[in-house]
């Protein structure tokens, strides 16, 4: 038995006070915080404060310029309201063995090949993400504070391209990224990291360039263009300039779920105040008149607008939410009562402002008329196609009395004649169960220059000069995710009446940029047959052709060390002009009018059958397109040599798409 002091023996547990202990000084040590059960673990030192790793702080979650983070993470450096942090935590990598983080790290220890294999892989996602955020913002002092409608798309357009851009790199590694994680929270650093974003001088009333019934589908896309300057609070507010430090009132506010809020008069909203709910580390409380509470309080004396955000579950995607722009509304009265909880919570009664488009009372009548399709006002047949498309297509009419479009035949896909010369070999991948992203023995992976064109959603990550599909030879599942214009659109479209241009195509559904609409369907022609005078000949109000000239522009994401390489990538690959006409047969793209500013563009995409591949013009949405928004695509213009020999200037059709870029025609 060993002996302590003067040979007594320790008791079992206690400890030997004659040892001298290796102890150091605590500045010598990195301080430890306390963590909650569930709660937000502090995993980052200052700068970074909650952030993950390869996220920096930035607006509105950074302090003032020249101010570092406090140790108070609960208090929001920018307003000064409480800021849940679990939400920009970027999930752990998952262990390859099923061990949890903290085994999963001690592994580093093991031997040098495991830490060599690790640096290699992080410092490929870095060199990657550092080529992403090589561009230039384009955006001046002026416009980051007030902006436009051009402005607004613009930033809108640039922050999805490199969030598409970022989950498609996300989706190809084999063990996901730290990195590349939450691809719509790493977009939003970057881009305020470079200064793309308009509208951050806050304001009372509208925002420039954003309109009533704008949708968004994520809560950062409000940020970038001033709309809600909140990533997780529902209550945004700012100081008055006349009134005491610190007194403000309440200028947005986003309703979407997580109260108990009413929702049902599309011009009424009952509002739940902020506090009080429940979470994982406490219980459900009273709420306080504090933050965002007591400035919808103050606003409810001044009688200032404050702008409405309603947020619902994506149809398309549910596990995602989409948010509506639905104007302004004013704060009429205020109360307490008990909740569901049995605790006390603040509603507040806002009216909204007459006059204003409809944007909730759109979705509301959707939801009925999906409920009841008979109900649509000017209903003429419930489904155009006859039962062809999964997803019926409603004829409607609510401008005159005609009873639909001339008579043609409803087929879902282009035919082609026998011994089209367009027509090449083709063999299918050898996939067993579902192509995976990153996978570079995947022969349809390798024909798409070694990128997945789609990201998990099923959303199109980027224009490319020919997309390659698996087709009916591969084994790969029919739900591949590399089949998306085989398995048919998923919205719900309905073909109206306009008033001045005919038929038209429109969505029952919010649409979000990149989404698949429809291919151009028909049957294949060797060339047009323009129609003369006295002549009866076939004329060109449904063909589209591949042969004309398009407007170009930027869909993809840009670096500017890049910039040849994704103008290159972005310019079509077709191997010989095709033309379809949809006159006597063909889809729902035949209805598609023309825009000199279209919100859908085409893009060609090969899938082999029978051995053959066969090109398809598929169409995609450009932007985010709302319920009930018209689906338009530029027609183009016959290319010059053809407008001389033929004289088509008779072709010439006056443009009524009303855009501030129309050119005045089309063809």
């Amino acid at each position: 038995m060993e002996g302590g002091v003067a040979g007594k023996s320790v008791p079992p547990n206690s400890f030997d006070k004659s040892k001298v202990l290796d102890v150091k000084p605590l500045r010598s040590l990195l301080p430890v915080f306390p963590e909650a059960p569930n709660g937000p673990p502090f995993v980052c030192a200052p700068p970074n404060g909650p952030f993950p790793t390869g996220f920096s702080p930035f607006f509105p979650f950074s302090g003032p310029q020249g101010s570092p983070l406090t140790p108070g993470l609960n208090q929001n450096l920018f307003n000064s309201t409480a800021m849940p942090i679990r939400s920009f935590r970027a999930e752990p990598p998952p262990a390859s063995n099923g061990e949890n983080v903290q085994s999963s790290n001690k592994r580093k220890s093991v031997g040098p090949s495991f830490v060599k294999k690790k640096v290699k892989r992080s410092n490929d996602s870095e060199l990657a993400l550092a080529a992403l955020t090589n561009f230039k913002p384009g955006i001046s002092a002026a416009e980051k504070d007030d902006g436009n409608r051009e402005l607004v798309e613009n930033v809108l357009m640039r922050f999805e391209a490199l969030r598409r851009k970022l989950s498609q790199m996300e989706d190809a590694k084999e063990s996901h990224s730290d990195i590349f994680k939450r691809a719509n929270l790493k977009a939003g650093n970057i881009m305020f990291t470079k200064g793309v974003r308009t509208n951050g001088k806050k304001r009372i009333g509208a925002v420039p360039g954003v309109e009533i019934g704008d949708i968004f589908f994520f809560r950062m896309e409000l940020i970038l263009i001033g709309l809600h300057s909140q990533s997780m609070a529902g209550i945004d507010f700012m100081p008055m300039k006349a009134d005491i430090e610190g007194e403000r009132v309440a200028i947005s506010i986003v309703s979407s779920g997580g109260y108990e809020d009413n929702a049902e008069d599309p011009d009424v909203l009952v509002y739940t105040g902020q506090g009080g709910n429940a979470s994982a580390d406490k219980e459900a409380s009273d709420q306080k008149l504090v933050r965002g509470n007591i400035a919808l309080e103050r606003s409810l004396h001044r009688a200032n607008e404050v702008r409405v955000i309603r947020g619902f579950k994506d149809a398309t995607h549910q596990t995602s939410k989409v948010y509506v722009y639905d104007g302004l509304y004013k704060v009429q009265e205020s109360w307490m009562e008990k909740g569901k909880t049995g605790c006390n919570m603040f509603k507040y009664k806002l009216v909204r402002l007459p006059g204003q488009t409809g944007a909730f009372s759109t979705w509301k009548s959707i939801r009925k008329w999906k409920e009841d399709p008979s109900s649509r006002d000017g209903l003429i047949l419930p489904d155009l196609t006859s039962g062809a498309e999964s997803i019926p297509v409603s004829l409607v009419n609510e401008v005159d009395d005609e009873k639909g479009p001339a008579y043609f035949t409803y087929v879902s896909t282009v035919k082609y004649p026998k011994s089209f010369k367009l027509v090449q070999p083709s063999y299918g991948c050898n996939c067993r169960d579902a192509c995976q992203a990153g996978n570079s023995n995947c022969s349809c992976i390798q024909k798409n220059g070694g990128d997945f064109p789609y990201i998990t959603t099923g959303i199109l990550a980027c224009r490319m000069p020919m997309i390659f599909e698996c087709g009916s030879s591969c084994p790969c599942f029919r739900n591949c995710k590399n089949r998306v214009l085989q398995t048919g659109f998923k919205v719900h479209f309905e073909v109206f009446k306009t008033r001045d241009k005919g038929w038209g195509l429109r969505s029952w559904d919010p649409i979000r940029a990149g989404t698949f609409i429809c291919e151009y369907a028909g049957e294949v022609i060797e060339k047009i047959k323009e129609k003369a005078d006295g002549d009866d000949g076939e004329n060109n109000d449904y063909v589209f052709d591949t042969n004309r000239v398009y407007e170009s522009f930027k869909w993809n994401h840009e670096t500017e060390s890049a910039e040849e390489r994704s103008d290159t990538s972005e310019k079509f690959d077709i191997p010989s002009p095709l033309i379809i006409s949809s006159k006597n047969s063909g889809n729902i793209a035949r209805f598609m009018n023309h825009s000199c500013s279209p919100n859908v563009f085409w893009q060609p995409i090969m899938y082999e059958h029978n051995n053959e591949a066969f090109l398809h013009i598929a169409f995609f949405a450009k932007k985010h397109i709302p319920p009930m928004t018209e689906l338009t695509y530029d027609y183009g213009i016959p290319r010059s040599d053809e407008t001389e020999s033929n004289n088509m200037e008779h072709g010439k059709k006056k443009c009524l798409c009303g855009s501030p870029k129309c050119r005045g025609y089309f063809y």
